[in-house]
């Protein structure tokens, strides 16, 4: 079980300092998106068929989900400053192992390296929300998940382009300095925060576990991102075949002209945030659930051709996108009022279990486009989110627990409850 919280910082962050959080989030977790443009590219090169390249993606989402499950618990033993400066430094290795890799096996290996130590996001966000007041945690928290998806899109507008002008190894060693560079700026700005626990570490992965058996909400949000995200995987893997194949007979830098459309979707999140922090997350959920749903059919156009097809593709994704991250921020809204001295593994099951999701995603939606062309990717994408809708309608009501947002009194370092409630 998680133990006593340690006393709160003296102060929250100050608004330039969740701005370089934000933006050092949406760095490090670019790393797991960018190769999602550049898997057409790979495969010319090292001679292996697009989906056999694909597996680049899927390796780094499973490395990504293994850091998150091995890695981010730390963030509740470890001083954030160090551990966060040397998981870039390592990404910063693996990244650059990646681009003078000449085989399959060793680009897919160093990919998941990449994916296990740049995890650094899922230390931040709840480190940010330990320094911040409880009444605007969601809005802290959207702002950060704001520069993560700015990271996730963008990504693959940085490799489709770069990678299309100066070939696939190029966006791995920019990727690399730019790994380097951060490790640097965290060193010098990140606040000094003490450890919230001294459990051993074998500890820390069991009590990540026993969260996620014991907290029902934590299950629920698990499984709510656990199927949207799969089916947001699945998208992208499937369109960067679908855009360069037959019907558009485009390059790499299309997807990432996509992927800028679909960047607007950093804007929704904070006002996610806000309205899960007035609203609760759960009427978040519901909007998000119902808006991925309308993407996975919006998409189905892009099989027309044409500029009305590519309208349609850039539409419907930017739709997943925003319906994806906002629900990401009523989903995290909902698991870090649960145990606050438990932040870091809290969202360590949470993350997992997301990421396992993401990878089964990204291997599915290859597998449908294989067998059914883009129509069946659309389809998989509905019956995923229709899932998690189906979910959300059959959660109890009843007998669900009440999750009360502690306000923290920082001069005191005592817990009161505010009248702000969050129901399952």
């Amino acid at each position: 079980m998680p133990d006593s919280p340690s006393p709160p910082p003296s102060s929250a962050p100050s608004r330039p300092l969740v701005l370089l959080l934000s933006i050092a989030c949406g760095i490090a977790v670019a790393n797991v998106y960018f190769p999602q443009a550049l898997s057409p590219l790979i495969a010319d090169d090292l001679h292996v068929t697009s989906s056999s390249a694909a597996l680049v993606v899927t390796c780094a989402q499973l490395g990504y989900a293994a850091g998150i499950f091995l890695v981010v618990p730390l963030g509740d033993r470890l001083r954030h400053r160090g551990l966060v400066t040397t998981l870039l430094l390592v990404t910063g290795s693996g990244l650059a192992l990646a681009a003078t890799a000449s085989s399959l096996p060793v680009l897919a290996i160093a990919s998941a390296l990449v994916g296990l130590t740049t995890v650094v996001p899922q230390i931040l966000i709840p480190m940010a929300a330990g320094l911040t007041d409880p009444r605007r945690r969601g809005a802290v928290t959207g702002t950060l998940l704001s520069g993560l998806i700015g990271g996730i899109l963008l990504a693959r507008t940085f490799s489709g382009t770069l990678g299309q002008w100066l070939g696939w190894r190029t966006p791995f060693l920019v990727a690399a300095a730019l790994a380097l560079t951060l490790a640097l700026v965290m060193a010098a700005t990140l606040p000094r925060t003490a450890p919230s626990t001294q459990e051993s570490y074998g500890k820390l992965l069991a009590s990540s576990v026993q969260l996620l058996r014991s907290e029902p909400l934590l299950r629920r949000s698990c499984q709510y991102q656990a199927l949207v995200f799969a089916a947001f995987s699945a998208a992208w893997t499937a369109l960067a075949l679908f855009a360069t194949g037959p019907r558009y007979h485009l390059g790499t830098q299309a997807v990432g002209v996509i992927a800028l459309v679909g960047a607007a979707s950093m804007f929704a999140t904070p006002v996610a945030g806000r309205r899960s922090d007035r609203d609760g997350p759960d009427a978040v959920s519901l909007v998000c659930m119902i808006a991925a749903i309308a993407a996975g059919i919006m998409l189905l156009t892009g099989s027309l051709g044409g500029v009305v097809g590519l309208v349609g593709l850039g539409a419907g994704m930017l739709l997943l996108d925003v319906a994806v991250q906002s629900g990401q921020v009523a989903n995290q809204a909902r698991i870090f009022a649960l145990h606050p001295e438990a932040r870091a593994r809290l969202n360590t099951a949470y993350m997992t279990c997301a990421f396992l999701g993401g990878s089964a995603g990204s291997w599915l939606g290859v597998r449908a486009y294989g067998a059914f062309g883009w129509n069946g990717v659309c389809a998989l994408i509905t019956i995923l989110a229709g899932l998690a809708l189906l979910r959300h309608a059959l959660r109890d009501r009843s007998t669900a627990p009440v999750v009360r947002v502690a306000a923290t009194n920082v001069s005191t370092a005592t817990e009161t409850p505010t009248s702000r409630t969050y129901r399952s």
